[in-house]
């Protein structure tokens, strides 16, 4: 079992940046590759990012790339995702998921823990 927790969400002006952070506890995390994943009402949830269980491989979502960067810190128990140049489209709850496997994967079926999610507004 593995506890995620996001923070470091919030309301940015349109060109701003925000550096969201994602806890984990339970189980060692190293084994994990870790993404982050965003949703809007009534949209289905997104793929933003991944990360492998050792931080050597990234993966984006085309759209995303140059804009956002995943990290982690397994030492910390921690990945990190920095958004810069944040546009009103961003606005959306986050959340961070942890996958049972090496890679990483934009396929939100493969993570099996969440957490709640925190909210991302950019204005305009």
């Amino acid at each position: 079992q593995v506890q995620v927790v996001e923070s470091g969400g919030g309301l940015v002006p349109a060109g701003g940046s925000l550096r969201l952070s994602c806890a984990a506890s339970g189980r060692t995390l190293t084994v994990y590759a870790m993404g982050w994943f965003r949703q809007t009402p009534g949209k289905e949830r997104e793929f933003v990012s991944a990360i492998s269980w050792r931080g050597g491989d990234t993966n984006y979502a085309g759209s995303l790339k140059g804009r956002f960067t995943i990290s982690r810190d397994n030492s910390k128990r921690t990945i990190y995702l920095q958004m810069n140049n944040l546009q009103p489209e961003d606005t959306a709850v986050y959340y961070c998921a942890a996958d049972p496997s090496f890679l990483p994967s934009s396929d939100y079926v493969r993570y099996r823990y969440w957490g709640q999610g925190t909210q991302v507004t950019v204005s305009s």
